[in-house]
């Protein structure tokens, strides 16, 4: 099923409810707490139930959506999906039973951003960037091993057959990107993607190291030109490409490079979809070879740009759920404003996105 035509014989399965009639692939990007942003749109959509999804692809806090939605639809579609988010959303922030020193690397996990904060966090920052994490964690304990290992089947998302799961890392050796498809999914490999080098140990697959995918890749679209049929791509962005504001201070610096860092990769994927966008209008590509991507972008705005980069270390349950209702809100005006377009043309503008 591709654009607004209902499945035909032959085309391929996706994630769909009883009233889906277009289809769509997902980028989720990472970035540490403000990932409860993503579960919001990815439950105002599931909610809404027009949407099919052929694929998704996502890096860090991003993977970890498409991991746990994934799971949530084989247990009971898209009502079990959003109970799924919901369920995994909820034990990431309330683990009462954690030691200070884990709940603080449990915290982290979510981000490479630098806290403001207490003085026990100021000295517990410049702690970490001391110290290597084979130095202050030589067990590699990692808070999330466990929960991920406890709430998501693999074996079951890695038997899905209802839509294309793509986890970005950054292999360490070579600085490139990985990407781990469905059929190799575990809890380490969105460990790796999750893996912030200052906190926790390289995640070692096939005897290479790996990080966050988000330092090459977030979210990784490419996979999404080349894996399948559907020409519409819903990028999730949750990290600002601007800010009107110099950073002077130490942290605001550090904070701004992290996200320069986390969205360079991505504009340089939507420059080449605008430059192949426009050889096929002009009639020098060939759609029989190339796809002609229709992009589409739900994001926070000023809204989720106004929390400045260290509240990606908020993890109550409180600022969760004012996130998650935000991104309710953007996915459903979002869908007011472009549905009818799914299909047809793209929503987003690439040239000013890039540019």
């Amino acid at each position: 099923m591709t654009g607004s035509r209902r499945r035909a014989e032959g085309e391929p399965i996706c994630l769909a409810g009883p009233r889906a009639e277009k289809t769509i692939s997902l980028a989720l990007q990472g970035g540490g707490a403000h990932g409860a942003f993503t579960w919001g749109v990815l439950d105002a959509l599931l909610e809404d139930g027009r949407l099919a999804i052929e694929a998704i692809s996502g890096a860090s806090a991003g993977a970890m959506n498409a991991i746990v939605l994934t799971d949530g639809w084989e247990i009971g579609g898209p009502d079990g999906a959003r109970e799924h988010l919901q369920r995994f959303w909820q034990r990431v922030s309330v683990d009462g039973a954690l030691l200070p020193v884990q709940r603080h690397l449990f915290d982290r996990l979510f981000s490479q951003w630098y806290v403001h904060g207490t003085p026990t966090q100021l000295w517990l920052d410049s702690w970490v960037r001391t110290f290597s994490p084979y130095e202050t964690n030589p067990l590699d304990i990692n808070p999330l091993r466990e929960l991920l290992e406890e709430l998501i089947d693999f074996d079951r998302v890695r038997a899905c057959r209802e839509t294309k799961l793509f986890v970005s890392a950054t292999n360490v050796w070579t600085g490139k990107v990985r990407i781990f498809d469905q059929a190799e999914l575990t809890a380490a490999h969105l460990l790796a993607s999750a893996c912030l080098p200052t906190i926790f140990q390289a995640v070692e697959i096939e005897g290479e190291p790996y990080w966050d995918g988000g330092y090459v890749s977030n979210p990784p679209l490419f996979p999404l030109f080349y894996e399948t049929v559907t020409d519409d791509i819903l990028l999730v962005q949750i990290n600002p490409l601007e800010r009107r504001v110099t950073p002077r201070t130490a942290t605001e610096i550090q904070n701004r490079l992290t996200e320069i860092a986390f969205n360079t990769n991505l504009l340089g994927e939507l420059r080449a979809i605008d430059f192949a966008a426009r050889l096929i209008e002009a009639g020098k590509l060939s759609t029989d070879r190339y796809k002609h991507v229709l992009m589409h972008r739900i994001s926070g705005g000023a809204e989720l740009d106004a929390f400045n980069a260290s509240s990606r270390l908020n993890a109550t349950w409180s600022f969760f759920s004012e996130l998650m209702e935000l991104g309710r809100a953007a996915a459903q005006a979002w869908l007011a404003e472009h549905y009818e377009a799914i299909g047809t043309r793209g929503t987003l503008d690439l040239r000013t996105a890039y540019t």
